[in-house]
């Protein structure tokens, strides 16, 4: 597989328990492209996004993954088609501008789909 490599960037990773059934949910469902399968761990590419989940005896769910789109409607098809791990219906929130839903992966790692306001 041949990596497209960036001068610069950055990858978060997370430990999983379940590191097959959240390949087959962050790119069947979210959306998210292989980047890099290095066996034990699997990096993923969202946009300019670049996250990891690598097997291990641990969980590790803290913090949230964001998953940002360009328009309202793109986060309406996301919370239809992910509807029944929602945690509640899309809505805005004038504090950050934003129109955005949280719900959790297989796992129970929290996860926010959002827009951000036109200006």
């Amino acid at each position: 597989m041949k990596i497209e490599k960036q001068q610069t960037g950055g990858i978060i990773f997370f430990q999983t328990k379940i590191q097959e059934e959240l390949n087959e949910f962050y790119t069947q469902e979210v959306g998210c492209k292989l980047w890099l399968d290095q066996g034990g761990c699997k990096i993923f590419q969202f946009g300019n996004m670049l996250f990891g989940l690598c097997q291990r005896e641990e969980t590790d769910c803290l913090g949230m993954v964001t998953f940002y789109f360009s328009t309202r409607q793109e986060v309406d098809k996301m919370y239809k088609k992910l509807k029944d791990i929602a945690m509640a219906e899309p809505v805005d929130n004038s504090l950050y501008r934003i129109y955005h839903f949280y719900a959790k992966d297989p796992e129970g790692r929290n996860i926010e789909f959002q827009y951000f306001w036109d200006e």
